[in-house]
């Protein structure tokens, strides 16, 4: 069966303008795009009126921890059974949110492998899933976190030198990973480092590279402190997660290399927005100490050119899965100087760039899966019309809010 939807406003996902009068037609089997066009279709498919409302792609979220509750915040000794619990949840919250891709960028259990692995045999509720698996860190460094109830597994591969860098992400691709998640630098949310604090060496992160790249999977960089996103940088990495204190030198880099930044923005807004006496001290004064110069140099960055994607660490804490994905795209423009068609970009065609699915998703054209939005508003003139509590969304051409 066919279905033409028709009478209707397109932001494609690439292009800064509204395709209006359109129409197109998915096949409901494949759930792709068959044909598109623009007046009166021509052909005797089911007909579905859009009455003029705005079609857009599905968002895509570049970065979240689908493991995480962000209202416990809750890190260490989660059973395999409470993060698969929880995950299913965030996935149903992030779908009905309009997200319809994620990259998931660190998971116990390797949970988010196993759960792409079922998707593809039977129905999940939730958008498609890039899994990471277990992310790479340092003993005592960022994401060095005791899991199951007596601590007896960890959070992540811990890494002493760059054979055993291979090793890992060796384990790591066996087990079904398509990104590779490294811990450049500390974090906000580790008890034990700073986030100007290097850990991962670039030795170990240039043999992470070389191996992921070998096997096509990517490579994103949680780097906040400005030594170690250069670190990052100088190893290739596809992509620079937070990217704190980048530097002008470093956004030019970026830009002529087309290195992806994913700012996460809504984790330290929303850290400082509902954090105060809930979350431990440390992370409110890391948090503190970093938050202003954080939009200082995002704005710079974005000044500069560098490609932004949409990515709000979901799961850290008051992050949440149901609406963090618009808030980041609020504050890309309300925030670093973003034009609604940028952040638009970092959560279609610039996503699924750096994700590598441009082939499929992203955008909307005739062969690729139709994932998309239908709004009461144009997006391109206001970036809260993604905000719409009761919009329609589609996934591989049916409706499933």
């Amino acid at each position: 069966m066919k279905t033409t939807y028709y009478n209707a406003e397109v932001f494609n996902g690439v292009d800064n303008k509204i395709i209006s009068d359109a129409w197109f037609t998915v096949d409901d089997e494949t759930g792709k795009f068959m044909e598109m066009g623009t007046k009166t279709p021509s052909n005797d498919n089911l007909q579905v009126d859009l009455h003029g409302q705005y079609v857009m792609p599905g968002l895509i979220n570049a970065h979240t921890h689908i493991m995480m509750n962000p209202v416990t915040s809750k890190m260490d000794f989660l059973t395999e059974t409470e993060v698969a619990f929880t995950a299913l949840q965030n996935l149903k919250d992030l779908l009905e949110s309009g997200v319809t891709y994620i990259r998931e960028c660190g998971c116990a259990f390797n949970t988010d492998i196993k759960l792409n692995r079922l998707a593809k045999q039977r129905e999940v509720f939730g958008p498609e899933i890039m899994p990471s698996g277990r992310p790479f860190s340092i003993i005592g460094g960022h994401g060095d976190a005791p899991e199951n109830e007596d601590g007896s597994v960890n959070f992540s591969y811990l890494i002493n030198s760059p054979d055993e860098m291979r090793k890992a992400v060796r384990i790591a691709f066996k087990n079904g990973a398509k990104n590779i998640k490294l811990m450049a630098t500390g974090g906000v949310m580790s008890a034990t480092d700073q986030v100007d604090d290097t850990e991962l060496t670039t030795a170990e992160m240039k043999v992470a590279v070389e191996e992921a790249h070998s096997k096509h999977m990517i490579v994103a960089a949680h780097a906040q402190g400005h030594q170690g996103i250069q670190k990052a940088l100088d190893a290739g990495v596809d992509s620079i997660e937070h990217g704190i204190y980048i530097d002008e030198q470093q956004a030019e880099f970026m830009k002529a290399n087309h290195v992806y930044l994913v700012p996460t923005l809504n984790a330290p807004a929303c850290i400082s927005k509902y954090g105060k006496g809930k979350i431990p001290a440390y992370m409110s004064t890391k948090n503190e100490q970093v938050e202003k110069a954080f939009y200082e140099h995002m704005t710079m960055a974005m000044r500069k050119g560098v490609k932004f994607v949409v990515g709000t660490d979901a799961g850290t804490p008051f992050n949440s899965f149901k609406t963090g994905t618009w808030e980041e795209m609020g504050l890309m423009v309300h925030k670093i100087g973003a034009t609604p068609y940028q952040a638009l970009l970092g959560a279609t065609s610039y996503a699924a760039d750096l994700l590598k699915i441009s082939a499929d998703y992203g955008s909307l054209g005739t062969g690729k899966v139709a994932d998309f939005l239908v709004l009461n508003k144009n997006p391109l003139e206001k970036i809260e019309a993604v905000q719409q509590a009761d919009k329609a969304i589609y996934k591989k051409g049916h409706r499933v809010v």
